[in-house]
């Protein structure tokens, strides 16, 4: 069985973003880039599945600039068997990304694609489903337990009321939450293994995909600085405040 995972090269979460001066974006000049913590779940998933002879094959995939490589290495460190980059330099949004993978899906066939359920950047949870409804193919999100077994996929998920399962059979889109799984530490070793492993680039035109933006960015800000809290003497101040004040009384 063969997995496809897609992976996006995004800011680190530990770096303090920043707005640009004039509006139109993110500043994200000198900025340390990363994998997405859910692609990287979803690639530590994958590769548990090979692990544990369900799957042959685990496919990692990128849609971007080429500086994307470096985020394909790692998902071939933590135990990809190779990688494809679909190079660009326009701005890729999730529909785009959709028909790219669409594209690939084609070619490649795999019995299973996982992703994170969204991007720490722009935070627009699309791609999965969008890339499901192109595919024509079953889909689960916010998976936090993956089986699979008799050419079916059984999915645990969270909900607003408890839990959820599903079963749905193959090929089908997974889309990965938190409680999955805790990728594993990517050692020296396999860096250095990843560096011998094929990465094969191409681009948006070689699958005969338009990648024009859809939608326009108008303007970025940062959102409006809280006011300081304050202390109240009692319970009797705190209720009148909240009463005359806060209006939640």
């Amino acid at each position: 069985m063969k997995i496809v995972v897609p992976v996006k090269r995004v800011v680190d979460y530990n770096v303090k973003v920043r707005v640009k001066s004039d509006g139109t974006g993110v500043d994200v000049a000198n900025v340390k880039f990363s994998m997405n913590p859910f692609d990287e779940i979803a690639v530590e998933e994958a590769v548990r599945l090979k692990e544990a002879g369900v799957a042959t094959e685990v496919i990692a995939v990128s849609c971007g600039v080429a500086q994307a490589q470096e985020t394909l290495r790692t998902a071939l460190a933590i135990g990809a068997d190779r990688a494809v980059l679909i190079e660009s330099d326009d701005e890729l949004q999730p529909l785009a990304v959709a028909k790219l993978l669409k594209a690939l899906v084609d070619r490649e066939q795999p019995s299973l694609i996982v992703l994170g359920k969204q991007a720490i950047d722009d935070d627009s949870n699309q791609t999965g489903q969008m890339l499901a409804a192109l595919a024509n193919l079953p889909q689960a999100t916010f998976a936090s337990k993956i089986t699979v077994a008799d050419g079916r996929v059984t999915v645990e998920r969270e909900v607003d009321g408890g839990a959820e399962t599903l079963a749905l059979s193959l090929p089908a889109v997974v889309t990965t939450d938190l409680r999955l799984n805790e990728p594993r530490y990517v050692t020296l070793p396999n860096i250095m293994k990843a560096k011998k492993k094929p990465l094969e680039t191409i681009k948006p035109a070689d699958l005969g995909v338009d990648v024009a933006p859809r939608l326009k960015t108008l303007k970025v800000a940062e959102p409006p600085r809280r006011s300081a809290g304050v202390k109240v003497a009692d319970v009797n101040t705190l209720v009148a405040k909240l009463k005359t004040e806060a209006r939640v009384l």
